[in-house]
């Protein structure tokens, strides 16, 4: 059984496949349409995988999508209307229907837009709504764990913001949720808003930003969001008009009153940001915390799946294992709205149908990989020089390169999923000098000099590096950095000490490994400095935007399947700036 999961008009707009309950394909539109958190209907996705008119869509028995229109329509009345990540016109068009229990208006659109690829030759196979809630739990079923419980947090979904759920086997069973207007996420969007940056985008400049502030603002933001019994926390809606309807400005002037104007974007970040950057984060943690402990309380488990955009909080995800009795946790590298497709198809499968378990994700490599002729093509048309190497020689010589301070472009068989470069989309560099986070910076990345890179060790040699005990293939927990190492990897640690790490295994990515392997062996240090292949735009996914970042950039050397490029003429820079479109980002 083949079933499709799709999101379209919303953030993070894309595709999963599943195969008689295994993924075999996972694509977000912003990767193909190059527009940063695209809100478009994933047609690109859907041109990709199907054909140029998805007749490779007949196969497909069903069609699941990760919203529930008939729970989101019963809370219109509460739904947010400022900052949302997709429009309400529909419903608003909607809300007074005498149809309004009727699963009819997100089916229509989906069945409209597909008809129009289809061209009217196909029939569009039946659609199934998941709850975008059980969607994200969904991916408990793809979790190394038999049992555990499962802590889904974002903005909102159709009825909750956060939803507390057991996993046992093929079953999921939620235990509470907390509504729609109590969103820690959202909370935490609007302060990264507030603060200069992009909501629903850049809420990890402020995690970053957070490191480097005082204390001074975290008691007044504990009274916007104030902890409750057994693990329930309740916002403080003087601080926001969010709840009212119309209302376009979701802070309150009591917001602007406790911690002064906002900041422009742009504009130089004052001590009083960074204050209220980590302020939001430090409550966001003890929030998480308090919830997670009372789920130990209430359903005791030793292990933890989280999932929804606040489980993207890396530096919140490693203080779990640092401050409660948890023993293990697992979080998707598409904890996001970019893993809701797969988690709709997930919860059909096995929820819905009562398949059984037997398949475990262990690397994020789902996406699209192109040929041998295609890379070649790419180089051609860029008019670039290149040799094709050996396995081995390939590594080895990157590897000489990184030893010797060379920056490398690291493109490699199909593109991850999710929103981390772990190796096949990546940005490699040596993690032994202090000054590579500027030279990243000032040659390729033009970065906030605040963010930090993320080391990728080999697995067997994390633990040496880090104080965790557990592995990371999906760069999804922040671990202090042991002190007896910081100086050896001086620009993978950030301001606090830590390191959004990734834990690198043979095999699930042999070449990957082998290139970090033999790094270690020239240097004495089995870690690599990594950064998603792009600059200012998404990840790059054809062989063609390799290409032209290599190109428009200062990395010194491109390894692109089995080509080696270190050619950078002037027409073929030429070639990369005339050719560029970049959307918006």
């Amino acid at each position: 059984m083949r079933i499709l999961g799709l999101v379209s008009a919303t953030h993070d707009s894309g595709l999963a496949i599943l195969e008689d309950g295994k993924p075999t394909l996972v694509l977000e539109e912003e990767r193909l349409n190059r527009e940063k958190r695209t809100k478009a209907f994933p047609r690109h996705c859907v041109i990709e995988t199907f054909g140029p008119r998805a007749a490779g869509l007949t196969d497909i028995d069903l069609i699941t999508t990760p919203w529930d229109q008939n729970k989101l329509r019963a809370n219109f009345g509460r739904v947010l209307l400022a900052g949302l990540p997709f429009s309400l016109n529909l419903l608003r068009e909607e809300a007074h229907s005498p149809q309004r229990n009727e699963i009819i208006r997100l089916n229509a659109v989906l069945r409209r837009r597909l008809g129009r690829i289809l061209e009217g030759k196909f029939d569009v196979p039946e659609i199934v709504q998941v709850g975008h809630h059980d969607a994200h739990a969904a991916v408990f079923f793809v979790s190394p764990f038999e049992e555990a419980n499962v802590l889904v947090m974002d903005g909102f979904g159709d009825e909750a913001s956060t939803s507390i759920y057991t996993g046992r086997g093929n079953r999921l069973e939620r235990h509470w949720r907390e509504g729609i207007l109590d969103s820690l996420g959202l909370v935490y969007t609007f302060v990264t808003r507030y603060l200069g940056f992009k909501g629903f985008s850049d809420e990890g400049k402020v995690m970053a930003l957070a490191a480097c502030g005082d204390d001074s603002y975290v008691q007044r933001f504990r009274d916007i969001i104030g902890l409750l019994g057994e693990g329930r926390y309740a916002v403080n809606m003087s601080y926001f008009n969010y709840g009212k309807y119309g209302e376009l400005k979701p802070l309150s002037a009591k917001f602007y009153e406790t911690f002064g104007p906002p900041r422009l974007p742009g504009n130089l970040l004052e001590d009083r940001h960074l204050a209220i950057a980590h302020a939001v984060q430090t409550v966001t943690e003890e929030v998480v915390l308090h919830i997670v402990r009372a789920m130990m309380v209430q359903q005791p488990s030793d292990n933890l799946v989280l999932a929804g955009g606040v489980a993207l909080n890396c530096v919140v995800n490693a203080k779990i294992l640092q401050k409660t009795d948890v023993k293990e946790v697992w979080v998707p590298p598409c904890a996001s709205d970019t893993g809701a497709p797969l988690g709709s198809a997930l919860w059909h499968w096995h929820q819905t149908l009562g398949k059984p378990r037997g398949f475990e994700l262990a690397h994020a490599y789902y996406g699209l990989k192109y040929s041998d002729e295609q890379i070649s093509d790419a180089l051609e048309e860029a008019g670039l020089t290149s040799e094709t190497l050996g396995e081995v020689e390939l590594i080895e010589r990157v590897a000489r390169d990184l030893a010797e301070g060379k920056i490398v472009g690291w493109f490699q068989g199909r593109f991850e999923m999710g929103p981390r470069a772990l190796g096949n989309r990546s940005i490699l560099a040596d993690p032994r000098n202090p000054n590579m986070r500027e030279v990243l910076n000032a040659k390729i990345k033009h970065r906030e000099a605040f963010r930090p890179f993320a080391p990728a060790v080999l697995e067997e040699r994390a633990a040496e590096y880090f104080k965790i005990s557990q592995p990371d293939p999906f760069m999804t927990l922040a671990p202090k950095v042991r002190r007896s190492k910081r100086s050896e990897i001086p620009a993978a640690v950030h301001f606090d000490g830590t390191g959004r790490f990734q834990t690198v295994s043979r095999a699930t990515n042999r070449r990957y490994y082998d290139l970090i392997a033999e790094f270690g062996r020239l240097t004495g240090v089995p870690v690599l400095l990594n950064t998603s292949f792009n600059r200012q735009e998404p990840i790059v996914s054809r062989p063609s935007e390799a290409v032209s970042c290599y190109l428009r950039t200062g990395m010194d050397v491109l390894a692109i399947g089995d080509r080696y490029v270190t050619d950078r003429n002037s027409k073929s820079r030429a070639w990369a700036e005339r050719t560029f479109v970049q959307g918006p980002i």
